[in-house]
């Protein structure tokens, strides 16, 4: 696509770039070196395939909704075992989808990120959840990133402060102890103290 500039004499060339995003060039003095330089900004293209995969991919992927990519990326998690499917599964159903079902794939940047973890923290989300939750985002984002070889002009994670979860230190009842919470408390504690017991956290 070309034309001249108002009021001057130069010709302005505007056409995809590598990314396909719409680019302009101006100051051509004739059209003959206009279209000079569009042949070769289409040569660069057609004979460099690192920018050519390039600009598919961010064709293909960029305008994504975000519901689809999760899909694809969900089904990629072939290495998982059945157990951190499930915790997966539900941080996509009840964190991710809920946040960003439609958003196109191509739009996150720092403000939403940052965004996604200030409504957690509103929402009353566990620190445990909130920090699980970023890193499965992390993940998705990442790997976005590099599918399209380099999707994004900037690190939409940069700068953007993680939750931080900070356990404390879990002691586990000796021998003695449990014998005196079964019968020192109700029914509820002992229950839980034979619950703690059957799945091994003694030293009995």
């Amino acid at each position: 696509m070309r034309g001249r500039q108002a009021g001057t004499a130069s010709t302005t060339e505007r056409y995809p770039n590598a990314a396909g995003r719409q680019t302009e060039e101006s100051g051509f003095a004739t059209q003959d070196k206009a279209k000079t330089r569009l042949a070769e900004v289409y040569q660069e293209r057609t004979h460099n395939p690192h920018d050519q995969r390039r600009a598919e991919r961010i064709q293909k992927y960029g305008p994504m909704q975000s519901h689809e990519y999760l899909t694809e990326w969900r089904a990629s998690q072939r290495h998982l075992s059945p157990a951190p499917v499930r915790h997966l599964d539900s941080l996509i159903e009840h964190h991710l989808l809920p946040a960003f079902a439609s958003r196109r794939v191509g739009t996150f940047d720092f403000e939403v990120v940052d965004a996604f973890i200030v409504t957690m923290e509103r929402n009353g989300v566990g620190l445990a959840t909130q920090s699980n939750a970023f890193d499965k985002l992390w993940a998705v984002l990442l790997d976005a990133h590099r599918l399209c070889l380099c999707l994004y002009d900037e690190n939409p994670l940069e700068g953007v402060v993680a939750p931080r979860y900070d356990p404390k230190r879990a002691v586990i009842p000796s021998p003695d102890q449990l014998r005196d919470l079964r019968v020192a408390g109700d029914e509820v504690l002992q229950l839980v103290a034979d619950l703690m017991s059957g799945c091994g956290l003694h030293r009995c």
